[in-house]
Protein backbone atom coordinates (compact mmCIF):
# COMPACT_ATOMS: atom_id res chain seq x y z
CA UNK A 1 0.00 0.00 0.00
CA UNK A 2 1.28 3.46 -0.90
CA UNK A 3 0.77 6.63 1.10
CA UNK A 4 1.61 10.25 0.47
CA UNK A 5 4.03 10.08 3.40
CA UNK A 6 6.39 8.12 1.14
CA UNK A 7 6.97 11.28 -0.91
CA UNK A 8 8.71 14.49 0.15
CA UNK A 9 6.69 17.56 1.04
CA UNK A 10 7.92 19.40 -2.07
CA UNK A 11 6.96 16.61 -4.48
CA UNK A 12 4.90 18.07 -7.35
CA UNK A 13 1.42 16.54 -7.51
CA UNK A 14 -0.59 17.85 -10.40
CA UNK A 15 -2.88 17.36 -13.34
CA UNK A 16 -2.09 18.18 -16.95
CA UNK A 17 -4.02 19.53 -19.94
CA UNK A 18 -3.39 20.91 -23.45
CA UNK A 19 -4.75 24.14 -24.86
CA UNK A 20 -6.48 22.87 -28.00
CA UNK A 21 -8.06 19.98 -26.13
CA UNK A 22 -9.86 22.09 -23.55
CA UNK A 23 -10.01 25.80 -24.38
CA UNK A 24 -12.48 26.09 -27.23
CA UNK A 25 -13.08 29.72 -28.27
CA UNK A 26 -11.07 29.03 -31.40
CA UNK A 27 -12.40 32.12 -33.20
CA UNK A 28 -12.55 34.52 -30.26
CA UNK A 29 -10.44 37.48 -29.17
CA UNK A 30 -7.99 37.47 -32.06
CA UNK A 31 -6.90 33.85 -32.06
CA UNK A 32 -5.86 32.60 -35.50
CA UNK A 33 -6.27 29.00 -36.74
CA UNK A 34 -3.79 26.33 -35.72
CA UNK A 35 -2.94 23.18 -37.64
CA UNK A 36 -5.44 21.31 -35.47
CA UNK A 37 -8.28 23.63 -36.50
CA UNK A 38 -7.46 22.86 -40.12
CA UNK A 39 -6.98 19.13 -39.56
CA UNK A 40 -10.17 18.75 -37.51
CA UNK A 41 -12.15 20.37 -40.30
CA UNK A 42 -10.85 17.81 -42.81
CA UNK A 43 -13.54 15.19 -43.57
CA UNK A 44 -12.61 11.81 -42.13
CA UNK A 45 -9.66 13.05 -40.08
CA UNK A 46 -11.40 12.83 -36.69
CA UNK A 47 -13.04 9.60 -35.56
CA UNK A 48 -16.37 11.13 -34.50
CA UNK A 49 -16.34 14.17 -36.78
CA UNK A 50 -16.08 16.69 -33.93
CA UNK A 51 -13.66 19.62 -33.63
CA UNK A 52 -12.06 21.53 -30.80
CA UNK A 53 -14.14 24.64 -31.48
CA UNK A 54 -15.85 24.27 -28.09
CA UNK A 55 -13.93 21.42 -26.43
CA UNK A 56 -14.42 21.98 -22.67
CA UNK A 57 -15.09 25.71 -23.00
CA UNK A 58 -12.20 26.24 -20.59
CA UNK A 59 -11.62 29.68 -22.08
CA UNK A 60 -14.80 30.78 -20.33
CA UNK A 61 -14.94 28.25 -17.48
CA UNK A 62 -11.35 28.42 -16.28
CA UNK A 63 -12.29 29.72 -12.81
CA UNK A 64 -14.48 26.66 -12.20
CA UNK A 65 -11.71 24.37 -13.38
CA UNK A 66 -9.12 25.98 -11.10
CA UNK A 67 -11.51 25.55 -8.17
CA UNK A 68 -11.85 21.85 -9.02
CA UNK A 69 -8.07 21.44 -8.95
CA UNK A 70 -7.81 23.25 -5.63
CA UNK A 71 -10.43 20.89 -4.20
CA UNK A 72 -8.48 17.88 -5.49
CA UNK A 73 -5.54 18.98 -3.36
CA UNK A 74 -2.92 19.08 -6.10
CA UNK A 75 -0.13 21.62 -5.71
CA UNK A 76 0.73 22.10 -9.39
CA UNK A 77 -0.94 22.38 -12.77
CA UNK A 78 0.71 21.69 -16.11
CA UNK A 79 -1.02 23.46 -18.99
CA UNK A 80 -0.02 24.51 -22.48
CA UNK A 81 -0.39 27.83 -24.25
CA UNK A 82 -2.01 28.38 -27.63
CA UNK A 83 0.70 29.84 -29.87
CA UNK A 84 -1.93 31.17 -32.28
CA UNK A 85 -3.84 32.83 -29.42
CA UNK A 86 -0.73 34.69 -28.34
CA UNK A 87 0.96 35.37 -31.69
CA UNK A 88 -1.75 35.13 -34.36
CA UNK A 89 0.75 35.68 -37.19
CA UNK A 90 3.13 33.09 -35.75
CA UNK A 91 5.65 35.75 -34.75
CA UNK A 92 5.74 39.50 -34.33
CA UNK A 93 2.56 41.06 -32.98
CA UNK A 94 1.46 39.85 -29.55
CA UNK A 95 -2.29 39.49 -29.02
CA UNK A 96 -3.13 41.32 -25.80
CA UNK A 97 -6.38 39.40 -25.29
CA UNK A 98 -4.48 36.13 -25.32
CA UNK A 99 -1.96 37.42 -22.81
CA UNK A 100 -4.77 38.65 -20.55
CA UNK A 101 -6.45 35.24 -20.59
CA UNK A 102 -3.30 33.38 -19.54
CA UNK A 103 -2.42 35.99 -16.92
CA UNK A 104 -5.87 35.68 -15.33
CA UNK A 105 -5.57 31.89 -15.31
CA UNK A 106 -2.04 31.88 -13.91
CA UNK A 107 -2.77 34.47 -11.24
CA UNK A 108 -5.74 32.36 -10.10
CA UNK A 109 -3.56 29.26 -9.92
CA UNK A 110 -1.08 31.05 -7.69
CA UNK A 111 -3.87 32.41 -5.51
CA UNK A 112 -5.09 28.84 -4.97
CA UNK A 113 -1.61 27.53 -4.10
CA UNK A 114 -1.05 25.79 -7.44
CA UNK A 115 2.37 26.11 -9.05
CA UNK A 116 2.06 26.82 -12.81
CA UNK A 117 4.03 24.52 -15.08
CA UNK A 118 3.74 25.99 -18.55
CA UNK A 119 4.24 24.00 -21.75
CA UNK A 120 5.06 26.28 -24.66
CA UNK A 121 4.12 23.83 -27.41
CA UNK A 122 1.59 20.99 -27.26
CA UNK A 123 1.21 20.34 -31.00
CA UNK A 124 -0.91 23.35 -32.11
CA UNK A 125 1.36 25.15 -34.58
CA UNK A 126 -0.18 28.31 -36.05
CA UNK A 127 -1.49 27.47 -39.51
CA UNK A 128 0.32 30.47 -40.97
CA UNK A 129 3.63 28.80 -40.09
CA UNK A 130 2.54 25.44 -41.48
CA UNK A 131 1.69 27.25 -44.71
CA UNK A 132 5.37 28.23 -44.88
CA UNK A 133 6.51 24.62 -44.42
CA UNK A 134 5.88 23.98 -40.73
CA UNK A 135 8.35 21.84 -38.82
CA UNK A 136 9.83 20.55 -42.06
CA UNK A 137 11.41 24.00 -42.40
CA UNK A 138 14.34 25.05 -40.24
CA UNK A 139 12.97 28.57 -39.92
CA UNK A 140 10.11 27.33 -37.73
CA UNK A 141 12.63 26.57 -34.97
CA UNK A 142 13.63 30.24 -34.93
CA UNK A 143 10.01 31.36 -34.92
CA UNK A 144 9.55 29.09 -31.88
CA UNK A 145 12.39 30.92 -30.15
CA UNK A 146 10.66 34.23 -30.90
CA UNK A 147 7.47 32.81 -29.42
CA UNK A 148 9.32 31.68 -26.28
CA UNK A 149 10.68 35.19 -25.82
CA UNK A 150 7.22 36.74 -26.24
CA UNK A 151 5.71 34.29 -23.76
CA UNK A 152 8.35 35.01 -21.15
CA UNK A 153 7.80 38.74 -21.58
CA UNK A 154 4.10 38.14 -20.98
CA UNK A 155 4.19 35.61 -18.13
CA UNK A 156 7.73 35.40 -16.81
CA UNK A 157 6.89 37.29 -13.63
CA UNK A 158 4.33 34.58 -12.75
CA UNK A 159 5.91 31.36 -14.05
CA UNK A 160 9.17 29.69 -13.04
CA UNK A 161 8.68 26.14 -14.42
CA UNK A 162 8.77 25.83 -18.22
CA UNK A 163 8.45 22.90 -20.62
CA UNK A 164 9.50 23.73 -24.17
CA UNK A 165 7.91 20.88 -26.16
CA UNK A 166 5.42 18.16 -25.44
CA UNK A 167 6.13 14.83 -27.13
CA UNK A 168 8.10 15.86 -30.24
CA UNK A 169 7.80 12.21 -31.37
CA UNK A 170 4.08 12.75 -31.94
CA UNK A 171 4.53 16.11 -33.65
CA UNK A 172 7.10 14.69 -36.05
CA UNK A 173 6.10 11.09 -36.74
CA UNK A 174 2.32 11.23 -36.33
CA UNK A 175 2.04 14.70 -37.87
CA UNK A 176 4.44 14.26 -40.80
CA UNK A 177 5.01 10.49 -40.98
CA UNK A 178 1.79 8.51 -40.62
CA UNK A 179 -0.33 11.64 -41.01
CA UNK A 180 -2.86 10.59 -38.35
CA UNK A 181 -2.26 13.86 -36.49
CA UNK A 182 -2.12 17.44 -37.70
CA UNK A 183 -0.94 18.61 -40.15
CA UNK A 184 -1.73 15.23 -41.68
CA UNK A 185 1.31 14.96 -43.93
CA UNK A 186 2.94 11.70 -45.03
CA UNK A 187 6.48 12.52 -46.08
CA UNK A 188 8.16 9.26 -45.09
CA UNK A 189 11.58 9.49 -43.49
CA UNK A 190 11.59 13.26 -43.98
CA UNK A 191 9.43 13.33 -40.85
CA UNK A 192 12.74 12.84 -39.00
CA UNK A 193 13.77 16.27 -40.34
CA UNK A 194 10.74 17.71 -38.54
CA UNK A 195 11.93 15.98 -35.36
CA UNK A 196 15.32 17.65 -35.66
CA UNK A 197 13.80 21.09 -36.21
CA UNK A 198 11.57 20.58 -33.18
CA UNK A 199 14.58 19.73 -31.04
CA UNK A 200 16.50 22.67 -32.47
CA UNK A 201 13.59 24.91 -31.50
CA UNK A 202 13.73 23.40 -28.03
CA UNK A 203 17.39 24.27 -27.65
CA UNK A 204 16.90 27.81 -28.91
CA UNK A 205 14.01 28.28 -26.49
CA UNK A 206 16.10 27.02 -23.57
CA UNK A 207 18.63 29.76 -24.29
CA UNK A 208 15.88 32.38 -24.56
CA UNK A 209 14.29 31.39 -21.25
CA UNK A 210 17.60 31.21 -19.41
CA UNK A 211 18.68 34.60 -20.74
CA UNK A 212 15.41 36.09 -19.49
CA UNK A 213 15.59 34.39 -16.08
CA UNK A 214 18.69 32.44 -15.00
CA UNK A 215 16.70 30.98 -12.11
CA UNK A 216 13.95 29.53 -14.31
CA UNK A 217 13.39 25.77 -14.22
CA UNK A 218 13.43 24.58 -17.83
CA UNK A 219 12.81 21.14 -19.27
CA UNK A 220 11.33 19.21 -22.17
CA UNK A 221 8.72 16.43 -22.13
CA UNK A 222 9.19 13.24 -24.15
CA UNK A 223 6.80 10.31 -24.41
CA UNK A 224 8.66 7.13 -23.52
CA UNK A 225 7.50 3.53 -23.77
CA UNK A 226 8.90 0.49 -22.08
CA UNK A 227 9.92 -1.77 -24.98
CA UNK A 228 10.33 -5.53 -24.56
CA UNK A 229 11.12 -8.23 -27.12
CA UNK A 230 8.51 -10.98 -27.36
CA UNK A 231 11.25 -13.60 -27.02
CA UNK A 232 14.98 -13.89 -26.61
CA UNK A 233 15.63 -14.53 -30.29
CA UNK A 234 18.03 -12.23 -32.08
CA UNK A 235 15.28 -11.17 -34.49
CA UNK A 236 12.87 -10.17 -31.71
CA UNK A 237 15.63 -8.36 -29.81
CA UNK A 238 16.43 -6.41 -32.95
CA UNK A 239 12.76 -5.50 -33.35
CA UNK A 240 12.83 -4.12 -29.79
CA UNK A 241 16.02 -2.22 -30.58
CA UNK A 242 14.35 -0.58 -33.58
CA UNK A 243 11.23 0.49 -31.69
CA UNK A 244 13.15 1.66 -28.62
CA UNK A 245 15.43 3.58 -30.95
CA UNK A 246 12.65 5.37 -32.81
CA UNK A 247 10.37 5.91 -29.82
CA UNK A 248 12.84 6.66 -27.04
CA UNK A 249 16.52 6.96 -27.93
CA UNK A 250 16.04 9.18 -31.00
CA UNK A 251 14.93 11.93 -28.62
CA UNK A 252 16.68 11.07 -25.36
CA UNK A 253 20.18 10.78 -26.76
CA UNK A 254 20.43 14.10 -28.64
CA UNK A 255 18.81 15.99 -25.75
CA UNK A 256 20.82 14.32 -22.99
CA UNK A 257 24.00 13.27 -24.80
CA UNK A 258 24.25 15.59 -27.81
CA UNK A 259 24.19 12.92 -30.54
CA UNK A 260 21.59 11.00 -32.50
CA UNK A 261 21.83 7.20 -32.22
CA UNK A 262 23.64 6.01 -35.33
CA UNK A 263 21.59 2.82 -35.61
CA UNK A 264 18.33 4.80 -35.79
CA UNK A 265 19.65 7.09 -38.52
CA UNK A 266 20.67 3.95 -40.41
CA UNK A 267 17.22 2.40 -39.91
CA UNK A 268 15.71 5.59 -41.33
CA UNK A 269 18.26 5.92 -44.12
CA UNK A 270 18.75 9.56 -43.16
CA UNK A 271 22.46 9.57 -42.27
CA UNK A 272 23.37 11.96 -45.09
CA UNK A 273 20.78 14.62 -44.20
CA UNK A 274 21.66 14.60 -40.52
CA UNK A 275 25.40 14.70 -41.26
CA UNK A 276 24.80 17.85 -43.34
CA UNK A 277 23.23 19.79 -40.45
CA UNK A 278 25.38 22.38 -38.64
CA UNK A 279 27.44 20.86 -35.83
CA UNK A 280 26.25 23.66 -33.55
CA UNK A 281 22.71 22.30 -33.76
CA UNK A 282 23.42 19.46 -31.37
CA UNK A 283 25.10 21.84 -28.94
CA UNK A 284 21.79 23.71 -28.80
CA UNK A 285 19.65 20.57 -28.65
CA UNK A 286 21.65 19.29 -25.66
CA UNK A 287 21.59 22.43 -23.56
CA UNK A 288 21.62 21.50 -19.84
CA UNK A 289 18.16 21.04 -18.36
CA UNK A 290 16.72 21.47 -14.89
CA UNK A 291 14.46 18.43 -15.28
CA UNK A 292 13.28 15.93 -17.86
CA UNK A 293 9.54 15.46 -18.26
CA UNK A 294 8.41 11.92 -19.12
CA UNK A 295 4.95 11.01 -20.35
CA UNK A 296 4.33 7.35 -19.65
CA UNK A 297 1.27 5.32 -20.60
CA UNK A 298 2.16 1.78 -21.64
CA UNK A 299 4.62 -0.87 -22.79
CA UNK A 300 5.36 -2.15 -26.30
CA UNK A 301 6.06 -5.86 -26.60
CA UNK A 302 7.35 -6.47 -30.11
CA UNK A 303 8.48 -9.20 -32.43
CA UNK A 304 10.24 -9.53 -35.76
CA UNK A 305 8.22 -9.47 -38.96
CA UNK A 306 6.16 -12.60 -39.62
CA UNK A 307 7.31 -14.68 -42.61
CA UNK A 308 4.07 -13.90 -44.42
CA UNK A 309 4.35 -10.19 -43.67
CA UNK A 310 1.22 -10.24 -41.50
CA UNK A 311 0.77 -7.82 -38.64
CA UNK A 312 2.39 -4.49 -38.09
CA UNK A 313 3.38 -2.15 -35.32
CA UNK A 314 0.66 0.25 -34.24
CA UNK A 315 0.30 3.46 -36.23
CA UNK A 316 3.01 3.03 -38.84
CA UNK A 317 5.91 5.43 -38.82
CA UNK A 318 9.15 5.31 -40.77
CA UNK A 319 11.62 2.72 -39.55
CA UNK A 320 9.07 0.46 -37.86
CA UNK A 321 7.87 -1.34 -40.99
CA UNK A 322 7.13 -4.98 -40.36
CA UNK A 323 7.74 -4.98 -36.60
CA UNK A 324 4.81 -6.69 -34.90
CA UNK A 325 3.12 -5.70 -31.66
CA UNK A 326 2.50 -8.80 -29.52
CA UNK A 327 -0.49 -9.22 -27.21
CA UNK A 328 0.76 -10.37 -23.80
CA UNK A 329 -2.71 -10.69 -22.32
CA UNK A 330 -2.35 -7.58 -20.16
CA UNK A 331 -5.53 -5.56 -19.57
CA UNK A 332 -6.04 -2.86 -22.21
CA UNK A 333 -7.50 0.62 -21.91
CA UNK A 334 -10.15 2.06 -24.23
CA UNK A 335 -7.24 3.22 -26.40
CA UNK A 336 -6.11 -0.40 -26.72
CA UNK A 337 -2.94 0.27 -24.71
CA UNK A 338 -1.69 -2.49 -22.38
CA UNK A 339 -1.69 -1.56 -18.70
CA UNK A 340 1.86 -1.99 -17.36
CA UNK A 341 2.77 0.09 -14.29
CA UNK A 342 6.16 -1.61 -13.97
CA UNK A 343 7.06 -0.12 -17.35
CA UNK A 344 7.20 3.29 -15.70
CA UNK A 345 10.25 2.12 -13.78
CA UNK A 346 11.83 0.95 -17.04
CA UNK A 347 11.64 4.38 -18.68
CA UNK A 348 12.73 6.23 -15.54
CA UNK A 349 15.78 3.98 -15.32
CA UNK A 350 16.55 4.48 -19.01
CA UNK A 351 16.54 8.27 -18.67
CA UNK A 352 18.48 8.14 -15.40
CA UNK A 353 21.20 6.01 -16.96
CA UNK A 354 21.73 8.62 -19.69
CA UNK A 355 21.71 11.59 -17.27
CA UNK A 356 22.33 10.40 -13.69
CA UNK A 357 22.19 13.86 -12.10
CA UNK A 358 19.05 15.09 -13.86
CA UNK A 359 15.78 15.37 -11.90
CA UNK A 360 12.88 13.50 -13.51
CA UNK A 361 9.17 14.19 -13.53
CA UNK A 362 6.21 12.16 -14.79
CA UNK A 363 4.45 14.94 -16.69
CA UNK A 364 1.60 12.75 -17.99
CA UNK A 365 0.18 9.40 -16.93
CA UNK A 366 -3.39 8.26 -17.34
CA UNK A 367 -5.87 5.98 -19.04
CA UNK A 368 -9.04 6.17 -21.13
CA UNK A 369 -12.17 4.20 -20.29
CA UNK A 370 -15.77 4.40 -21.58
CA UNK A 371 -17.14 6.30 -18.59
CA UNK A 372 -20.79 7.10 -18.04
CA UNK A 373 -22.71 8.97 -15.38
CA UNK A 374 -24.56 6.38 -13.25
CA UNK A 375 -28.18 6.73 -12.11
CA UNK A 376 -26.84 7.86 -8.72
CA UNK A 377 -25.23 10.86 -10.45
CA UNK A 378 -21.67 9.58 -9.90
CA UNK A 379 -19.07 8.32 -12.34
CA UNK A 380 -17.69 4.97 -11.21
CA UNK A 381 -14.42 4.23 -12.99
CA UNK A 382 -12.70 1.39 -11.11
CA UNK A 383 -10.29 0.65 -13.97
CA UNK A 384 -8.92 4.21 -13.96
CA UNK A 385 -8.79 4.26 -10.16
CA UNK A 386 -6.72 1.08 -10.19
CA UNK A 387 -4.51 2.42 -12.99
CA UNK A 388 -3.88 5.60 -11.02
CA UNK A 389 -3.17 3.76 -7.76
CA UNK A 390 -0.75 1.27 -9.32
CA UNK A 391 1.17 3.97 -11.17
CA UNK A 392 1.43 6.14 -8.05
CA UNK A 393 2.80 3.02 -6.35
CA UNK A 394 5.34 2.74 -9.17
CA UNK A 395 6.40 6.31 -8.43
CA UNK A 396 6.97 5.34 -4.80
CA UNK A 397 8.98 2.33 -5.94
CA UNK A 398 11.09 4.56 -8.19
CA UNK A 399 11.94 6.87 -5.31
CA UNK A 400 12.69 3.93 -3.03
CA UNK A 401 15.12 2.72 -5.69
CA UNK A 402 16.89 6.08 -5.59
CA UNK A 403 15.63 7.45 -8.89
CA UNK A 404 15.39 11.28 -8.78
CA UNK A 405 11.64 11.50 -9.41
CA UNK A 406 10.31 14.87 -8.28
CA UNK A 407 6.73 15.03 -9.56
CA UNK A 408 3.68 13.28 -10.98
CA UNK A 409 0.99 14.84 -13.17
CA UNK A 410 -2.15 12.84 -13.91
CA UNK A 411 -3.48 12.97 -17.43
CA UNK A 412 -5.88 14.55 -17.47
CA UNK A 413 -7.86 16.96 -15.33
CA UNK A 414 -11.09 16.47 -17.27
CA UNK A 415 -12.41 14.65 -20.29
CA UNK A 416 -11.41 16.59 -23.38
CA UNK A 417 -11.21 16.64 -27.14
CA UNK A 418 -8.87 13.69 -27.62
CA UNK A 419 -7.10 14.65 -30.85
CA UNK A 420 -7.91 12.29 -33.75
CA UNK A 421 -10.37 10.45 -31.50
CA UNK A 422 -12.46 13.57 -30.92
CA UNK A 423 -14.87 13.18 -27.99
CA UNK A 424 -14.89 9.39 -28.18
CA UNK A 425 -12.15 8.76 -25.61
CA UNK A 426 -12.27 9.94 -21.98
CA UNK A 427 -9.09 10.34 -19.91
CA UNK A 428 -10.31 12.75 -17.24
CA UNK A 429 -10.46 12.61 -13.47
CA UNK A 430 -13.51 14.81 -14.03
CA UNK A 431 -16.35 13.80 -16.35
CA UNK A 432 -17.53 16.43 -18.83
CA UNK A 433 -21.01 16.36 -20.35
CA UNK A 434 -20.23 17.80 -23.77
CA UNK A 435 -23.83 18.91 -24.24
CA UNK A 436 -24.09 20.95 -21.04
CA UNK A 437 -20.39 21.27 -20.07
CA UNK A 438 -21.31 20.04 -16.57
CA UNK A 439 -18.28 18.78 -14.63
CA UNK A 440 -18.59 15.70 -12.35
CA UNK A 441 -15.72 14.38 -10.26
CA UNK A 442 -15.18 10.68 -10.98
CA UNK A 443 -14.33 8.07 -8.38
CA UNK A 444 -10.72 8.19 -9.61
CA UNK A 445 -10.58 11.90 -8.87
CA UNK A 446 -12.00 11.25 -5.42
CA UNK A 447 -9.30 8.59 -4.90
CA UNK A 448 -6.59 11.11 -5.76
CA UNK A 449 -8.12 13.73 -3.46
CA UNK A 450 -8.24 11.23 -0.59
CA UNK A 451 -4.67 10.11 -1.26
CA UNK A 452 -3.34 13.67 -1.35
CA UNK A 453 -5.10 14.48 1.92
CA UNK A 454 -3.25 11.57 3.48
CA UNK A 455 -6.52 9.90 4.35
CA UNK A 456 -6.04 6.75 2.31
CA UNK A 457 -3.49 4.46 0.77
CA UNK A 458 -2.94 3.48 -2.82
Amino acid sequence: MTSRDEFPADFAWGTATASYQIEGATCEDGRSPSIWDTFAATPGAIADGTTGDLADDHYHRWAEDVAIMADLGVNAYRYSLSWSRLLPEGSGRVNRAGVDFYRRLTESLLAHGLAPWVTLYHWDLPQVLEDRGGWLERDTAYRFADYAAAVHDALGDLVSSWITLNEPWCSAFLGYGSGVHAPGQQVGTRSAHAAHHLLLGHGLAVDVLRAADPEAQVGITVNLYSVEPASGTAADRDAARRIDGLQNRFFLEPVLRGAYPADVLEDLGEQEWFAAQPAADLELVSRPLDFLGINYYSRHTVAAPAPDGAGGFGPSFPGSEGVRAVDTGAPRTHMGWPVCPEGMLDVLRQAHTLAPELPLCITENGSAWPDEVSPDGAVHDPERTDYLATHVAACAAARAEGLPLQGYFAWTLMDNWEWAWGQSRRFGLVHVDYGTQARTLKDSGDWLRTFLRGEGAG
